[in-house]
């Protein structure tokens, strides 16, 4: 439906509803035609990218990257077509149809999205998952799927490698897991039940033959088969299975973060950068007014932070405390809220009134834009670190600072301050390993919806 709109909009917009039937171009195709072997070419393309491939409808950037490299390609095609054959295809023609059925194409997933996410947190459309592994490696999934139920994966029970103790649940989180059996009880389980997917975390344990025995017992069920490769955070174009003698084999490539991919993001950083400035500079204008009229002290405040390849920085805020609030943390060492290194108080006695109101909204961060402008932050990255928080990191950890920090990452759109320093970590190493430029652009999509609905901020 969104691509016969923008076909039939751009044919209206190029030739008008009365040359519609009227031969066009060197080839003298009517107009008509041209447009109903395109949008037929386009649902071909959407349909050979696999754009509506359930594995990934509802979660992540891979369904709107597919989307749009579909449409690039199709249109890439069409004028390598149009050069070679001199169609002489109207420019305005396809200049209309290809933003807007782009653009609706990907609104028309957002929408989508948004209603697959409000069922599937009232339990509907969603994969009904028996995981199948130890507890060691079956938890972290299971935790994963609890703590975000608009993935779909609904957790019903587990098979462990055997039941000592005649165990018969899991505590996870705030539930327990019911266990339905042993590894050699998985079909009888799915039927139980009544699952509509199997999770394996644990492939070593069941062996191969083992594997390839299940494999064909649930396609009888009609059940579907997942496999945990026991490699956490790593997902995307990074991941591909490469059949090697028989041996589904999973390649994880090296992450990109250097040549052109470096100076892609750049671009669009200063790019980007300088549009938002333009727009906001009353905003930031009313805001410093503000902070002077509210308190003593200066406008701007300017805290150090380690950015890329550990290299040190000043970043810059809009001050929000009092002018000594640094002195006074110590006394206030005894309320805080936060994990890890971080100082976190939900009723800060050191925040102004101007300051709780321009934390609420995340308009003290909007100076950072001049630290993107600068190079040493990003419009999207990692949680810009504290000196002596950097300093306790261990070589997993110390994976964040292979990139340039942001002004806002996946932490900003997972719940900011009310997540845990382990948990802000855990994201930034996903951001990290994961990185494109369809993910910036779906962070900061997110990151206005967070601010307006102010999840997680003070």
């Amino acid at each position: 439906m969104i691509v016969v709109t923008a076909v039939v909009l751009a044919q209206l917009a190029r030739f008008g509803a009365e040359s519609a039937l009227v031969p066009n171009g060197a080839a003298q195709v009517p107009a008509t035609a041209v447009s109903t072997a395109l949008a037929i070419s386009w649902l071909l393309s959407l349909r050979a990218f696999q754009t509506l491939d359930r594995r990934i409808v509802g979660s992540g950037s891979q369904e709107y990257s597919r989307v749009v490299t579909a449409c690039l390609t199709l249109f890439g095609l069409l004028a390598m077509v149009d050069l070679l054959f001199r169609l002489n295809i109207a420019r305005g023609f396809i200049a209309i149809a290809l933003p807007v059925g782009t653009v609706g194409l990907l609104a028309s997933r957002w929408l989508w999205r948004q209603r697959l996410g409000h069922q599937r947190m009232r339990s509907e459309n969603v994969e009904h998952v028996l995981v199948v592994g130890s507890e060691s490696s079956a938890i972290p999934m299971m935790e994963r799927f609890l703590r975000q139920p608009n993935l779909g994966y609904r957790v019903v029970g587990i098979c462990l490698p055997n039941r000592l103790g005649q165990r018969t649940a899991v505590p996870v989180g705030d539930i327990q897991v019911p266990v339905y059996g042993t590894f050699d009880d998985v079909c009888e389980s799915v039927l139980e039940s009544g699952a509509t997917t199997v999770a394996v975390t644990s492939a070593e344990a069941l062996g191969h033959d083992a594997m390839q025995a299940l494999s064909w017992d649930l396609e009888g069920l009609d059940v579907d088969m997942m496999v945990s490769p026991g490699v956490t955070d790593v997902a995307g174009p990074r991941v591909m299975v490469r059949p090697v003698a028989g041996l589904p084999l999973l390649h994880i490539d090296k992450p990109r973060y250097e040549g052109a991919n470096r100076f892609r993001k750049a671009l669009v950083d200063r790019v980007g950068a300088v549009a938002i400035l333009a727009v906001l500079a009353p905003v930031l204008i009313a805001v410093a007014i503000a902070i002077k009229l509210d308190s003593a002290g200066p406008v701007f405040y300017r805290a150090t932070r380690v950015g890329l390849n550990n290299a040190p920085f000043s970043m810059w805020k809009f001050r929000s405390m009092v002018q000594n609030a640094d002195a006074l943390k110590d006394n206030l060492r005894a309320l805080n809220e936060g994990s890890g290194v971080l100082f976190k108080m939900r009723d800060d006695p050191r925040v102004t009134k101007v300051g709780a109101f321009i934390r609420r909204y995340s308009l003290d961060e909007l100076p950072q834009l001049f630290n993107v402008l600068g190079g040493t932050m990003s419009l999207v990255g990692p949680r810009p670190p504290l000196l002596d928080e950097v300093e306790r990191y261990d070589g997993r950890v110390a994976r964040r600072m292979l990139v340039k920090p942001g002004m806002t990452g996946l932490w900003q759109v997972s719940g900011r301050s009310d997540l845990s320093w382990e948990e802000s970590v855990r994201l930034d190493l996903s951001y990290v390993e994961n990185w494109s430029i369809m993910q910036d652009a779906l962070i900061l999509w997110k990151t206005g919806k967070a601010v307006v609905a102010k999840d997680g901020a003070y």
